[in-house]
Order: structure tokens, then sequence, then C-alpha cells
């Protein structure tokens, strides 16, 4: 099956719901509804405890920049065989494992967690009615081994001793069977390959009894291993080693201890930044961030000698421009400054000749064309160097009259983008596929036209010249159709939609019809980090007046594909970043709050799910998400280090609970177009907190900010090394071209 746009829907896969109606003054005063599960507590309170988290997750437990992208399920079961070459339903994995026991009853879920934020060993604890499975997953990669993956089964009973066999379950349509034992050692041979696909290691079980055997079952295998006595001081254990593509010989005599040992002392040496850059935040946040930088390189891969920063192990396994724009940012902020390039420079040979670039999404995703120059621009500014720029410069030029041709082919046309002199009808993305009369790529081109046209204001470069030109034609010819497009919403506020109101979308039924906040996420982005409009624009406040009324689940919900009764969960993430650069701190910390409970325990998010009172919908979309670990990375340090315009605000997204932890946390070496910034934040005497601040080679930004109550309960005291100033509004200014100075708080 070809894909037929980004995220289409197998037949019978689209979700619909209720819609819940939404008083807009209470939502816009942040009043939220009574507490309770799937309910939001009072903004501002809310912990991160994972309370919206999908009802079925996944993990991913290779080693970075791995081929062999094992996925874990939320029961412990290993899935593989995702299809490569069809755009296939998230469940449809060629092959499933499933780590059970035999006898009556089923497996009751209790909990999954992972060792550490950085380290990928996964515990599962199933129940019966007699006794606990305890499950362990890693990956090893050893000399002579290759990459394999490991499950270790231990059996407790609930008292006393019980006897116990493990069953494993083989989905899957391919052939297997058993080979020849070796001593204890069961080995399940794949296909025709004579080397062992699975090893099964009666750690301490009773010698043979010949209860052990196997069977087909519709739809796979099953294997009956031999049973043995599980007591309260001994867990039976069994050890389970599965090679993965390429694996040499496996080993059935390692102890699983020892093979433990291993995989911690590699994840120990890992380390989750890289270059000049540290960072140290406390709590739920610095877990989250050790966990999105894992995720991230665990997603990696080379292809055809192209190092692609890939977007999860399954759905999204390919090149995205979009989400390799934010990964790529990331990428730097996490200080893989070497590998960000490797991954941007892949993104340019997906130009042809035409000029455009075409990936994943399609060749009607315009947007995407405009996307790889404003990443090549924010690339350049991070590196503090034009090199790439320069280099690609004739790369970059042919991508403007791509995108001037798209304007010209539309004024030819009768379409209301012809009409408005915008680019060409496209796909919007973001819950509205096939080809629409929509704004989305004309946004992101005004975005990259922005950046480019900026950038050569100083490098004046001969191929980039039309950018400025066409940068002036393109955005008032989008003011203008924005002014009429404007919408009125019965919640008392006018907002944009990203399809224009004669499209045929647009006269369907209320069921059928693209909700308001329908593909919105391309606004968010050009608003920031795009930059295109001033925050009180009509466009921006409409934008920001439209995601508050949609807030359910303490994010934007029905906001992507699953128009009815479902939340996109990393939409928040763009949403969160637009409140914060407006000025909306409240509003961005419930939604990022909201954003990280919609993660799994093990801190990855699926891309859509239900809301958690939905009687209706599904889950869609890649697991581990990981434009979504790149968001989480991006709002964090902005959160920190805010760059707005030519305005370096600092700490302005940093909510009272960060502060009431009185813990310190730091930010060293973190590029931005200012040059590379470094904060150390401590507590400072009884309640008082200092700030240390530092700023490398660079332009010196127009003004540094930092709120007078940055830290509740704590006054503004001084600066200490750069002349400062108060304004009427609680924003204290120091000078820009101080290189250092210390800020206090309470003393």
């Amino acid at each position: 099956m070809k894909p037929i746009d980004r995220r289409t829907f197998l037949a019978g896969g689209a979700a619909a719901g209720v819609v819940t109606s939404i008083d807009l003054p209470a939502v816009l005063r942040g009043q939220a509804r009574p507490s309770g599960k799937g309910l939001a507590d009072a903004p501002g309170n809310t912990p991160v405890d994972f309370r919206f988290a999908p009802a079925d997750f996944q993990s991913t437990i290779c080693f970075p920049d791995d081929s062999d992208k094992t996925v874990l399920g939320k029961r412990g079961d290993l899935r593989y065989e995702f299809p490569a070459d069809i755009f296939a339903g998230i469940d449809q994995f060629g092959t499933i494992l499933e780590f059970t026991l035999a006898g009556m009853g089923r497996d009751e879920w209790r909990e999954q967690r992972m060792e550490a934020p950085g380290v990928p060993i996964v515990y599962t604890r199933l129940e019966r009615a007699a006794a606990q499975i305890d499950l362990t997953t890693f990956a090893t990669r050893r000399e002579g081994e290759g990459r394999v993956d490991n499950v270790l089964m231990e059996i407790r009973p609930n008292s006393g001793e019980v006897l116990a066999a493990p069953l494993v379950r083989i989905h899957s349509c391919d052939k297997y069977k058993l080979g020849e034992n070796a001593g204890k050692v069961v080995n399940v041979l794949k296909g025709e390959d004579p080397n062992p696909w699975m090893l099964c290691v009666p750690l301490n079980a009773f010698s043979s009894t010949g209860d052990m055997f196997w069977r087909g079952i519709e739809g796979g295998f099953d294997l009956f291993l031999e049973h043995g006595k599980a007591m309260a001081d001994e867990p039976l254990r069994y050890l389970f080693r599965i090679a993965q593509k390429g694996a040499g010989k496996v080993d059935g005599t390692l102890s699983p201890d020892e093979l433990l040992r291993e995989v911690r002392e590699y994840w120990r040496e890992w380390h989750a930044f890289g270059g000049k850059v540290d960072w140290s935040l406390p709590e739920a946040k610095g877990e989250f961030l050790v966990a999105c930088a894992r995720n991230i390189q665990q997603a990696r891969e080379m292809e055809n000698g192209n190092l692609v920063f890939e977007v999860g192990p399954t759905v999204y396994r390919g090149m995205w421009i979009v989400d390799g724009n934010f990964l790529l940012e990331a990428a730097r902020y996490l200080g893989y400054d070497e590998d960000a390039d490797k991954g941007l420079l892949s993104e340019w040979t997906h130009q042809v000749p035409s000029g455009q670039i075409i990936a994943s999404a399609g060749k009607e995703h315009y947007k995407d064309t405009a996307i790889a120059m404003f990443t090549l621009v924010r690339a350049c500014e991070l590196k503090q160097d034009w090199g790439l720029l320069r280099q690609l410069a004739p790369k970059v030029g042919h991508a403007i009259e791509f995108l001037i041709a798209l304007r010209d082919e539309a004024r030819k046309g009768d379409s209301p983008n012809g009409k408005y002199e915008i680019l060409a009808p496209g796909f919007p993305d973001g819950g509205i596929g096939g080809v629409h009369f929509d704004f989305t790529n004309t946004l992101w081109a005004l975005a990259g036209l922005r950046a480019v046209a900026r950038a050569n204001e100083n490098l004046k470069l001969p191929d980039l010249t039309r950018a400025t030109g066409f940068y002036n034609e393109l955005l008032a010819a989008f003011k203008r159709a924005a002014a009429d497009q404007m919408v009125m919403d019965p919640r008392g506020f006018r907002y944009l939609p990203m399809l224009m109101r004669e499209d045929p979308a647009m006269q369907k039924d209320s069921w059928d019809r693209p909700r308001p906040q329908s593909a919105q996420w391309a606004l968010s982005q050009t608003i920031f980090p795009g930059e295109v409009f001033p925050k009180d624009d009509p466009v921006v406040r409409g934008h920001i007046a439209l995601m508050q009324a949609c807030t359910q689940e303490d994010i934007p919900a029905e906001t992507g594909w699953l128009h009815h009764g479902g939340v996109w969960t990393y939409n928040a993430a763009f949403v969160a970043e637009v409140y914060l650069w407006a000025g909306r701190r409240d509003w961005a910390h419930r939604t990022f709050t909201g954003y990280s409970n919609h993660a799994s325990p093990l801190r990855a998010w699926r891309e859509e799910q239900p809301l958690q009172t939905a009687l209706l919908g599904m889950l869609w979309g890649d697991m581990p998400h990981n434009w979504a670990s790149a968001e989480c990375v991006r709002y964090l340090r902005h959160m920190l280090v805010l760059e707005d315009e030519q305005k370096l605000r600092l700490l302005d997204g940093l909510a009272a609970q960060d502060a009431r932890a009185r813990r310190p946390f730091t930010l060293k070496e973190t590029p931005t177009r200012f040059g590379r910034i470094s904060l150390e934040v401590e507590p400072f005497g009884l309640r008082g907190w200092k700030v240390h601040f530092k700023r490398g080679e660079g332009q010196a930004p127009e003004s540094v900010e930092i709120r007078e109550n940055a830290f509740p309960g704590a006054d503004f005291s001084r600066i200490s090394g750069a002349a400062a100033h108060k304004s009427d509004s609680g924003v204290v200014s120091a000078d820009p071209t101080a290189r250092e100075w210390i800020a206090y708080w309470g003393v």
C-alpha cells in the first residue's frame, strides 16, 4: 500500500468523538475543571505523574545509531519487523514475542519502568493469582555476538511456593521450528537459518522432565518450557536471548548478571550531552532531558552513508524535513554539532531538479523546501559560522526559485490561493490530508524566506538576493488573505483557519469538517520560532485564543488527525513555545506540564491518543516519537534561555515549582545567535538565589532581560559586574555588551 499522505489512516482507522463545549471566559482565565482521573488539577499545581499516558505504550532498548530498532511493548513483549516499504498501521509488526506463563488465567499488568532515564534496561511486572512475573529486558552488543536482545524472566510466588512453566508465544507469519537442544538450552530456529534465532535458557528449572513442547497456533507458535519451583527466596529464572540481524553465534552459557553488568557499564559511560554543552536540571525536568537525549540518539541511523535523525522506529523511520528541523535544533542544544551538520546535509540530498526538496511527506508538502532553508540558517546562527549557507547558497537560491514558481503557478489558476497571490494549493498536514486551499505552506515559506533574507543582509550572496523581495511580496499577500479569511468564533474571538472558506472540506457537515484547530501547527511554528509576526498581530492573538479555548487535559485537544476526542501530544509543545514567546508564562507552564503528563512512565510519547474520558478513538503514530523528544529539549532550553528577535530573555519560563525545590541547576555553553551562553543558578542564603551569566564570542543582543520576580518569595537585589536597570513592568535589563555578571535575589 502506497502512502497517500503523511499520516494516512488505514481503512476504518478514522477516529471520532463527542465535542466538549468550552466556556471560553473560564478557559482564558486558566480555570480548570475539578480534579480526577483524566482531568486537570488547578493550573500551576499539577505534578508530573504521567496521568495522561497512552493506554498502550512502547519503548526502544537499542544503542545509539543502532540499525536494530527493537521495540518493547508495555507488557514486556518484543515487537519486530515493522514494514519499511508501506505506510502501515502502528501495530502491524511482522513478529511479536510474548513472555507469559502456562496454566489458567491471564497476566495482569502492574508496572513498567526504566532503570534510569539514561539506562534503557526496562523492568516489567505482570501478575497472576499465585505469582508475579518480572521481566528485565535489555540489548547487548558483545564482541563476536553482535546485537542481541535479552529477556530475564523471574517468577516469584505470592506466598509459599509454586510450580510454574514459561510460555513463549511467537506471533508471526514466518516459519519457526525447534533446533537440537544443547543441554538444557532450547534453540528456536527461524526460516532456513541453521543458527539459533532465540535461545531459551532455564537457569534453575528442573532438568528435562518431558513437559516442554512446541505447537503451531493460528498466527504463530507456542513454546512451553520446562517447569520449575518458584520460592520466595529463590525465584524461578529463565533467560531468553534473541539474535538480531548479522549477529554471530549467541552464547547460551552467559549469566544474565554478567550481561547486565556489561550493559550498565556501557550506559554509564554514555553521555547525554556532547562537545562543550552540559546541562543539569533538578527532578522531573532533568529526567526528561536525559531520556529525550537518549531517545534521539537511539532513533538515529546511517542511510546510504548519511546520518539521519529519524523520528521513530516504526511509522516515521525515514527522512521528515519538518520533524528534522526541530530534531536538529535540539541536537545542537544537546551539543551534537557534528552530527547535526551531517543530518542537515542529508536533508539537502533530497533536492530535485525543480529546486524542491521532496522527502517522506511527499511532493505536495511544499513547506519542506522552505523548512530546509530555515533549518540551514538556524544551524549557521547556532554555529556562529555561515560556511554551510555559503556552501549551499546555490541550492538555496534554486529552492527560492521553486517557491516563486509555486506562487506564479497559483496566479495562473482560479484557486483562492491564486486570487490572493500566495503559494499554490498544497498538503496542509497536521490533521488535514490531500491538497487544499491552505495557508500552511505559505506560512512556512514566510518563515524560511525571512530567515534567508535576514542572513543575507550581511552575507550579500548573489544566489540569495531574491529572498528579500519575494518575502515582502508574499507577506503582503498573506496579510490581505488573512484579513479576508479571519473567522469569528462563537466563543468570542477571531482566528485564522488553515483552510480557506472556499475549500471543499469546509463545506462538509460539522462532523467531517476540519476542526477550527486543525493544522494550526504550521501557524504555531511560524509565530515561533519563525518570528514572522509581532506579538500583537491579530493572527497571533487569534491563534493563542483558539489554543486556549480547545485545551483539555492541560493541552490543546483535537488539533491533529484524531479530530474528535483525541490529542496530538507534542503539538502541545509547539503551543507552549508560542505562549512562552508571547509572555503567557502561566499557560506555557501549564501546557508543558500537561505535555509531560502525556508521556509514558518511560518518558516517551505516542504521536496521538484519545482523551482519557473519550469513549471512542484510537492510538495513532510512532512511539517513541522523537519530534516529541526534541520539543521537550527545546522547551527546556527556551525556558532558561530564549532568543526573542534581538532580545535575550533569561529564566523566563521558570515556574514557582522550579524555585520551590531550591535545587541548583546549570546550562553551560548553549548555542544562541548571540554566541554561547552559560547560566549557573543556585540557592543563596536562607531564601535567596544567585544567577551567574556568561556569554561567549558573538554579536551582542540588543537587550538581556530577566524578570524581577523570577524566584517567587525572593526580591531582586542587584547585579554585580554589569550595569542594570528595572522597568515599571518588572523586567531587569543588564548591559547587553557585558560578557559576565552575577545577579542576586533575596540578599
